[in-house]
């Protein structure tokens, strides 16, 4: 929805709705993000202004989660630390430039790849762009952040391990909510418990327009661009004795909306998605958690509210603001040039966007599907692994 377009009264309500569940700074950057995707300048800012030594950070796709997530967060906590900013749009990547101090706006890729200068790359372009310029920053040497999902297809996904292995660059993926406060305390309190889990999430998406790209024939649709969060936040939730892993399709007409998928792990876990696509949800995605691990109960509503019940023990967190875990995402990639821990390994990148392809192709063929590991499912004979 296009709340730019709504009358006074929804917007005012919206406002204050969203005050209440960000704060006043993040809630002016997301409604300062809704007037950045429609800007559109009469002459375009001066550009390759001045550059000072500490821009080193380029962005690819300057779209409303770069203006209002990636830079915001980067502004916030390093300061002018971008360089360039790059979208096939040029208004949106001057936008961007100029909101955040950068050094200059392009809409050639190229031209961020082989800045010198530039050595991390948050890439947040159109999702089938994803891989393929991460792909180009890695050729470059450079680390990159690649905003979800890594990969739209199998090709997508062994090139971009491939170059993994064959770049010093180090390469982060951006799904936030296990980097989040409740996520990291729900993982733990999972991992304190022995057996199988029963994981149920209800997740209520945005209203997205039957014309939006991510409906385009090589996007992913709402598989890749939306439940890929959920996926890969299951897969961390679940112990190492994951595979096999069977997926259980359920949908009517639809094989990305209105659906619900079952996934049963090795060693008995059972987790399920069910994702709601029906009309607009006025506070964003709504998402609720029900899981039961051994003597554990927990219960999380949108990354805002969670109880955790252990046998007579209960713990309640209740955050002021909904935290799903963008600020620490952003800056975990932006430190892992310094901390080797932070970043990825080919195995993981494989195993999340793996699952995530086989959902969709269970879902698109409404049949069962198992999934092996990155050791069983990857072409080995095209890769040297850690």
């Amino acid at each position: 929805m296009d709340y730019t377009v709504q009358n006074f009264s929804f917007k005012l309500k919206k406002t204050i709705r969203y005050l209440k569940l960000y704060g006043v700074g993040r809630t002016i950057v997301k409604i300062m993000g809704q007037y950045h995707m429609k800007k559109e300048y009469a002459v375009l800012p001066a550009n390759h202004v001045t550059t000072i030594p500490k821009q080193h950070v380029g962005i690819i796709g300057c779209g409303n989660f770069s203006f209002s997530n990636i830079a915001f967060y980067l502004k916030k906590n390093y300061g002018n630390v971008i360089k360039a900013a790059m979208d096939v749009n040029v208004h949106r990547a001057a936008s961007l430039f100029e909101k955040y101090n950068a050094a200059y706006f392009t809409t050639n890729a190229e031209e961020v790849f082989t800045d010198k200068t530039i050595d991390l790359i948050y890439v947040a372009s159109n999702h089938a762009s994803h891989a393929p310029y991460a792909i180009r920053a890695l050729e470059e040497g450079k680390s990159v952040h690649i905003e979800k999902p890594n990969a739209v297809n199998i090709e997508q996904l062994v090139n971009l391990c491939n170059a993994m292995q064959s770049s010093k660059g180090k390469v982060r993926l951006g799904f936030n909510r296990p980097e989040s406060k409740l996520g990291k305390i729900i993982i733990g309190a999972l991992n304190n418990e022995t057996g199988a889990a029963m994981l149920n999430w209800f997740v209520a998406g945005h209203e997205i327009e039957k014309e939006h790209w991510y409906f385009a024939s090589d996007e992913g649709g709402r598989i890749l661009g939306n439940l890929c969060h959920w996926t890969d936040l299951i897969y961390r939730m679940t112990p190492e004795e994951k595979y096999p892993i069977k997926i259980i399709p359920s949908r009517a007409e639809k094989s990305d909306c209105d659906i619900s998928v079952s996934m049963i792990f090795g060693d008995g876990t059972i987790a399920t998605i069910n994702f709601s696509a029906k009309g607009h949800t006025f506070e964003g995605v709504r998402e609720t958690l029900n899981a039961h691990k051994g003597n554990t109960l927990i219960e999380l509503k949108d990354f805002q509210y969670l109880r955790i019940d252990t046998v007579e023990k209960v713990r309640k967190h209740n955050l002021l603001h909904r935290d799903h875990g963008h600020e620490i995402a952003v800056k975990k990639s932006y430190e892992m040039h310094m901390l080797d821990d932070n970043a990825a390994d080919v195995s993981y990148v494989w195993n999340t966007g793996y699952l995530v392809l086989k959902i969709k192709e269970a879902l698109e063929k409404n049949e069962k599907v198992i999934v092996e590991s990155f050791e069983k499912s990857f072409p080995q004979e095209r890769v040297n692994t850690k």
